[in-house]
Order: C-alpha cells, then sequence, then structure tokens
C-alpha cells in the first residue's frame, strides 16, 4: 500500500509536538509538506522531519502534494481551510473546536460527504488510554450505575490582549468553548443524552479573556445521572490540574492526568462525623504516561482513511457537543436553565 501524504498546516508554538506526532506511523505516511503563515515556524517543523517536505506559507500550495491535512490554525480559520482541503479532495483532521458556528460545521460535514472524503476532529482525549479504560468500566457496569461524573481542569493559560485567543468572536467563545469542549465531548461519550445543564462563566482572575476564563458547567442526564465540569486558564496554583472522579454505586474511579493513573477507591464507610479519617480501600487499577496521545490520534485518522471507518472522534458527534455548549451559553444569557433534550449523540438531524 502507498505511503498517505500529509500535510501539516499551522505550526504556532508546538512544533516539535506537531513532528513527533507522526513518528509512529512513518511506515504508514511521508508528511510531504509543511505550512504557516510565519515560513520560519514552517522550516523550524520541516527540520524535524525525516524527510524534505514543501515548505509554503500559502496552504493552496499543498493540495498537489497532499492526500490529506493536519489543521492546527486559529479557530476562525478552520471552516475556510478545511472546506478549501476538502473541495481539493483531500482527507481533513481539524483541530477541536471543529469551527465557530452551526452553519459552519453542517458546511464542514456536507462538504466531506460530497467529496467523500474522511472529516475527523482532533479530540485528543477519546484516544487516552486512562480515559479509554474509564469508558470501558463504565460502560460494563464493572463497579455499579454512574450517577456522578466531575472532571476539573485548571492550567495557566495567557493570551497577549491582540491574540487571536484573547477575542470572543474569533476564539468563538471563551474557556468553556476552546478547551471545555474536550470535556464537554468526553461526558456526553460517557454519559449518553442530556437532558438540561448550566453554565456560569467569569473573567475575574482572566482578564485578558474577552469571555470567560473560568467555566462551571453541570448537567443532568436522561438516565438521572450528573456531570460536572470546572475549567480555569486561571490557576496560578493547583493540586487537581486534569483530574475526572465517577461515583459509581459501589466505588469511585478516578482518573489523574498528570500522575497517569486509573485509581479505584472503595469501600468508604457510611459518613459518621465522630470519625475524622473513615477507612477506605483503593487500589491502581492502570498506569500510563502522562502526555497527549497524539500520535495515537494521527494513527487512528490514517487507519480511517484506509479503511474508510468511520473515526471515533467524527464531525457529526463533534457538532452534536458545540450544540450543547451553544446551548449552555445562550441559556446563561438569558438567565434560564438549557434545555438539551434532543441534543447530545446521536440526535442532530442532518
Amino acid at each position: 500500500m502507498d505511503k498517505i501524504r500529509v500535510g501539516l498546516v499551522g505550526c504556532g508554538g508546538m512544533a516539535r509536538s506537531h513532528a513527533t506526532r507522526f513518528s509512529q506511523i512513518l511506515d504508514k505516511i511521508e508528511v510531504t509538506g509543511v505550512c504557516d503563515i510565519i515560513k520560519e515556524r514552517a522550516e523550524a517543523v520541516a527540520e524535524l522531519l525525516p524527510n524534505d517536505p514543501v515548505v509554503t506559507e500559502d496552504y493552496k500550495e499543498l493540495f498537489e502534494h497532499v492526500d490529506a491535512a493536519l489543521l492546527v490554525l486559529p479557530h476562525q480559520t478552520h471552516y475556510p481551510a478545511t472546506m478549501d482541503f476538502l473541495n481539493a479532495g483531500k482527507h481533513v483532521l481539524v483541530e477541536k473546536p471543529m469551527a465557530n458556528s452551526e452553519k459552519e460545521c453542517r458546511d464542514m460535514i456536507a462538504c466531506a460527504e460530497e467529496n467523500d472524503r474522511v472529516l475527523m476532529v482532533a479530540y485528543c482525549m477519546r484516544f487516552h488510554p486512562l480515559l479509554l479504560k474509564l469508558k470501558e468500566l463504565l460502560d460494563s457496569k464493572a463497579y455499579g450505575e454512574c450517577f456522578q461524573l466531575s472532571i476539573w481542569t485548571e492550567q495557566l493559560t495567557r493570551y497577549p490582549e491582540d491574540h487571536w485567543a484573547s477575542s470572543a468572536e474569533t476564539l468563538g467563545g471563551g474557556q468553556l468553548f476552546s478547551h471545555g469542549c474536550h470535556y464537554i465531548d468526553l461526558m456526553l461519550w460517557y454519559l449518553g443524552q442530556p437532558v438540561r445543564g448550566t453554565h456560569f462563566g467569569t473573567n475575574f482572575g482572566t482578564p485578558w479573556m474577552e469571555r470567560e476564563g473560568t467555566s462551571n458547567v453541570t448537567i443532568e442526564f436522561e438516565n438521572g445521572a450528573m456531570g460536572y465540569h470546572m475549567g480555569t486558564w486561571g490557576a496560578r496554583g493547583t493540586r487537581l490540574r486534569y483530574s475526572f472522579h465517577a461515583h459509581c454505586t459501589e466505588g469511585m474511579l478516578e482518573v489523574d492526568i498528570r500522575r497517569g493513573l486509573l485509581i479505584l477507591h472503595s469501600k468508604e464507610a457510611l459518613h459518621d462525623p465522630s470519625i475524622v479519617k473513615p477507612e477506605e480501600d483503593t487500589a491502581i487499577l492502570m498506569e500510563a504516561p502522562s502526555a497527549k496521545p497524539t500520535e495515537e490520534e494521527m494513527a487512528h485518522f490514517i487507519e480511517c482513511i484506509n479503511t474508510g471507518c468511520k473515526p471515533r472522534t467524527d464531525a457529526v458527534e463533534s457538532l452534536e457537543g458545540l450544540q450543547v455548549i451553544w446551548s449552555l451559553y445562550t441559556a446563561e444569557e438569558e438567565g434560564r436553565l438549557a434545555d438539551l433534550t434532543n441534543m447530545g449523540f446521536g440526535s442532530l438531524d442532518l
């Protein structure tokens, strides 16, 4: 089988990360083009690659050199770049969030279908081995029914005032839309159909953000389970960093992304205010390196191109997750609960 020719569009501040995501699958792909509007950044990435890719400031110059493209671009440019590559007959793996409006997302989905190309969204956390194992345990009800899933993401992310990510218009929203979309996606993937929810956000503590830099989401699901996500870009210190707590009827499953651990907490004693430190059993169920699983994500993208299988993070489910976020934003502005019925995975009417 001939190797898939891949182009990398957008080199930003993660040149080494972008280049190393290809290392596991160099037997299946060849990076034949690298693009960035600042040519020196593209050249820096090209120097990390084993071959001699085309280097350009205009991604359209890559069309004749690639079969597929990885788009790592500012959010407001996801739509035009994706449409151009799809219409040129190329497969696309576009960074999250998919696009800044529902119409743009729908146009991208229709364009991929019309051109019979793979369109995948880079929700890399669905490829993390600890989070895959958590889903397996929740789906099998290994520790009973999950009735509360809580997710914390705490980091310090600061952009200059004139940066595209500081603007609500070009970012597409605030911290929830830009980064929290990972965790809304996971919440829906784990818990199913949402019913209603709330969002409260603030840029207090993150004044460089036009919209929220700290976000709190609560969602009720059809089966009665609750989901919660707190994300902040203003953490000057943190203990939780990236943590998942899945409370089940027979124990609590904890994923500590930073330490690379999946932990079972069980046999908690009934609450007794006279006991300061009740006994609890803990067991490490799995260990994995603390790293973004972008290599596994890229390998899956190439597999989908070669076999025609549906991407794990396909464009339709990605849009459904963004619909939930947009509904939460609207309800917040109007001071009400968000009605999330007829949203979530499997409910999109194309």
